[in-house]
This record gives structure tokens, C-alpha cells and sequence, in this order.
């Protein structure tokens, strides 16, 4: 089982963990967000994080969405905007993401997944005429990792606003011709079998819970079988490659390793584990478990 955390990442710092909040550095702007995983004690005073944090996530109560988040308001000081950019260099590859404050605490980006950009930069390069599908695309992290090392990418997201989010990303990264899909990822997925379609890399982010475009329900432990062996009908038997991430909590990365071993049995033996990032006192925060291969 692998560890994996971003490599240095200049316009992010994980600050401080601790009391189920987070302290995040996005570019020049510090965030303070809750963080459920985060069980044990701060290693800064109150006062620190008071001081140095520019927006404040407050939660409103038994306020949730169809995903579970919670719902809240951000309390800003003077002179911090709602949107801002941050750039990701690895290797050749330099992307740039237009970051906001929603009112369910995300910001547009989930940092930990960096580690999975680098693997789909350094394995599509390898693969002449490569089309990826991402899946749960949500802001296009991977998406854009993927089209900077030459894939055709077709990127599946349920909501409008997300998809719009995902082409400005493309557009400030210099990149073009992502493929915008606004659907239900199982809806899809199965359309796309009965096309006779293949792809050379497929990424699936699925959530715990969520809602397609036109009401249809997403349940992970309900449907995720479903939806991998939808996906195994879609695998180019020439060369194929594979991420698995999962972000409900109580599971086991063994879990998406098995998944990758019944659904794709011809493909080699999976890397499995955990994304996580640290803060200033070495302290783990996990933040998904992941399977792939390649």
C-alpha cells in the first residue's frame, strides 16, 4: 500500500490541522475550512489561525446538499476576493485554476490529487493517440493533466456550472478541444458501450452521494460495480490505464484495489493506497484512497 502526497507545489501549503478544521495556503490567500478527518489537537493557537486565515468557512446547520457537503458562508476580511488563480507545474506540464469560495466550502480544487495528475502526465505521454474519459470530472483537474501530456480527453461532469468552471481552467492553462459532457457518468458510460467506443485511460472520482442532471441518484456503494463493469466494456485491450479514486470515508483503499483487479483482470497488478497532504508538523491528513495501473 502506497502514501502518496503532491510533490512541492509552490501555490499550496497545508498550514495546520487540527479540532476538524484545516488552514490552507492557496497562492497568496489562507483559508480556514472544516475537516472532519482532522481529529487531533492544533498546533497553533487560536490566535494564529484568527490571524493569519483570510476567509472563514462557518457552517449552517443540518444545511447539506445531494453530495452531503455542508452548507455555510465564508466570513472574509478586506481586500480577499472570491475568486482568485493558482498554477501546478510538474515536469513540462503547467496548469492554472481559477479558484472560488462556494457556499459548501469547496474551493475548486482538492490539492491531495496532484500525485494522480503526475502519474497520467508521466503514463499518457507513452501512448500515441491516447483518449481519456474522466468521469465525476468535477473542475478538470485530471482532465487537464491528461490533454497537457496529448490525450483526447472527454470530460463527464452533471452540472452545468461545474463544466463552465472546468473550460475556464482549460483556457488559463493554454489547452484546448476537451470534450464537454454534461450528463450522468453511468448513463454515459453504458451509451458509450453500446457505441463500441474505447478508451486508452479511463479516471473515475465517483461520490458518496450525488445527482445527475436530470434527478438521477448516485449511491457509491449502491452502484459503483455497476459502473465498473460498464467501464471494463470501454478498455482499448491495446494499451490501457487506470484511476480509481474514492472519497467516502470509512473506505478501504483494498477496496478500490479489488475493484480494479475483478473489473479489469487482464491489467497488472494495481498500486493502492492513500492520498494525503502534511502540514508544518509533519501530521498526515488522509484525504482518499486510491487505486490505479498502468
Amino acid at each position: 500500500m502506497k502514501l502518496l502526497k503532491p510533490s512541492a507545489w509552490a501555490d499550496y501549503e497545508l498550514i495546520d490541522t487540527g479540532n476538524y478544521e484545516k488552514l490552507e495556503r492557496f497562492g497568496k490567500y489562507v483559508l480556514r475550512r472544516p475537516e472532519p478527518q482532522a481529529v487531533w489537537r492544533k498546533a497553533l493557537p487560536e490566535k494564529d489561525w484568527e490571524q493569519i486565515a483570510d476567509a472563514t468557512f462557518r457552517r449552517e446547520k443540518n444545511k447539506t446538499n445531494s453530495e452531503g457537503n455542508e452548507k455555510g458562508e465564508w466570513i472574509l476580511k478586506p481586500k480577499m476576493p472570491g475568486q482568485w488563480f493558482i498554477s501546478y507545474n510538474y515536469k513540462e506540464m503547467r496548469l492554472r485554476f481559477r479558484l472560488g469560495l462556494t457556499a459548501f466550502k469547496h474551493v475548486g480544487i482538492f490539492p491531495e490529487q496532484a500525485s494522480n495528475w503526475d502519474f497520467l502526465f508521466d503514463n499518457i505521454k507513452n501512448i500515441q493517440g491516447c483518449k481519456a474519459l474522466n468521469l465525476f470530472a468535477y473542475t478538470g483537474g485530471a482532465s487537464l493533466a491528461a490533454k497537457a501530456a496529448g490525450a483526447d480527453v472527454t470530460h463527464v461532469d452533471s452540472v452545468k456550472q461545474v463544466l463552465t468552471w472546468s473550460r475556464e481552467n482549460m483556457e488559463a492553462s493554454g489547452l484546448d478541444n476537451i470534450r464537454w459532457v454534461c450528463e450522468d457518468a453511468l448513463k454515459f458510460v453504458k451509451r458509450e458501450v453500446r457505441r463500441g467506443n474505447f478508451y486508452n485511460c479511463i479516471i473515475l472520482d465517483p461520490p458518496a452521494y450525488g445527482r445527475g442532471p436530470d434527478g438521477e441518484k448516485w449511491q457509491l456503494e449502491e452502484q459503483i460495480a455497476e459502473l465498473m463493469d460498464a467501464c471494463s466494456r470501454l478498455a482499448d485491450s491495446r494499451r490501457f490505464i487506470c484511476i480509481l479514486n474514492l472519497y467516502s470515508m470509512g473506505f478501504s483503499s483494498l477496496i478500490a484495489e479489488n475493484l480494479l483487479k475483478n473489473y479489469f483482470p487482464q491489467c497488472p497488478q494495481p498500486e493502492f493506497g492513500e492520498l494525503y497532504l502534511e502540514d508544518r508538523t509533519g501530521r498526515k491528513l488522509p484525504l482518499s484512497v486510491f487505486g490505479r495501473f498502468k
